[in-house]
């Protein structure tokens, strides 16, 4: 009778019995996972948010920082993150059609669908770390002022330059403090490939060179009267540029080089843009690398046929569920850094 009465119990639980909801514990555990790590990133995304928009008039625009094609020259803005987030979400259809081949109990496309998801998985990674390696190692260098402000330069068309194009190379017998020079005793940061001082006297000796604030015009009556700002040159949606008189007064403020970018400054603007950009991005890195182990690790089990014997790839649709959840996060954190 007792044995009566618990199964009777058990067979109200959400009129689902040992499976509430029609779902298996492991797959209501793994919802339950991707509620909580869903608000973990919308947490991320509201603070970039935030941020973003107290510092509106100053943040990076994206198409200026994430332009780099493998194996092409120039600039190509947004081209490679628009395949890298093609190919993730294509992986999101191969992860679909190894998850309906498990309900088929088919092991051969399971395994066929499930290699080509890790494969897309990978190149998604591989592409973060080349995005990652660009940004951290830059495109044209710059200046930081006293106050903490980024200065770019640009040609007299108002395209951007290097700083190797014309910095003045002035002799020093500064050595750098490394074992190899005999000076064990300290040690000190890397230093840029020019100093302050060559930039200075670089631009100075350049009159086609013009000095790029971080501050984006927005074509308003106030910056159209500033004198100091090149009446040609500034566009819409653009970083105001300076004509050639004020840039070279703003010069004089110059006090460290910036190549790249770090979690103390970057070359690109605000530096709180680098801050969240690695560690966002990191983030969500780190969640599809997880994926890619928990897909070999299922992938393996399939070629061993593990889940044949069990008559079930539930681990498959559990795995797949994961997978939908970190290419959806993607999504959201393609349109916060690279879009809006």
């Amino acid at each position: 009778m007792g044995t009566t009465a618990t199964s009777a119990a058990k067979g109200k639980v959400w009129e689902g019995g040992n499976e509430p909801l029609g779902a298996s514990y492991g797959k209501l555990m793994m919802w339950f996972f991707i509620l909580s790590d869903a608000l973990t990133f919308t947490g991320f995304l509201v603070s970039y948010g935030f941020m973003r928009f107290k510092f509106l008039e100053i943040w990076p625009i994206a198409d200026e920082v994430f332009n780099h094609f493998p194996f092409f020259h120039g600039d190509h803005p947004m081209y490679f993150v628009a395949l890298m987030t093609f190919i993730l979400i294509f992986s999101s259809v191969t992860m679909v059609l190894a998850v309906d081949a498990g309900h088929q109990n088919n092991k051969n496309k399971v395994v066929t669908y499930l290699a080509l998801t890790i494969v897309g998985g990978l190149f998604f990674v591989g592409s973060q770390a080349y995005e990652w390696t660009n940004f951290i190692r830059g495109s044209y260098g710059a200046v930081e002022t006293k106050g903490g402000a980024i200065l770019q330069f640009v040609n007299q068309e108002g395209e951007r330059i290097h700083i190797s194009e014309f910095a003045k190379p002035i002799p020093s017998d500064r050595v750098d403090n490394i074992k190899s020079k005999g000076i064990w005793f300290t040690k000190e940061a890397s230093r840029p490939s020019y100093t302050t001082q060559e930039i200075v006297e670089g631009l100075k000796a350049n009159p086609n060179v013009l000095v790029r604030t971080e501050f984006i015009y927005r074509g308003t009556e106030a910056q159209k009267a500033d004198q100091t700002i090149h009446p040609t040159l500034n566009k819409d949606k653009h970083k105001v540029i300076l004509t050639r008189e004020a840039s070279v007064e703003r010069i004089n403020d110059a006090a460290l080089v910036v190549e790249g970018a770090s979690l103390i400054r970057n070359e690109y603007g605000n530096k709180l843009f680098a801050n969240l950009f690695f560690f966002i991005t990191g983030f969500h890195g780190f969640h599809v690398s997880v994926g890619i182990l928990l897909n070999i690790i299922i992938f393996i089990n399939v070629l061993l046929g593990t889940y044949e014997r069990r008559g079930t790839y539930e681990m498959v649709e559990k795995v797949g569920l994961y997978w939908h959840f970190v290419d959806l996060v993607w999504v959201f954190v393609f349109t916060f850094f690279y879009l809006v």
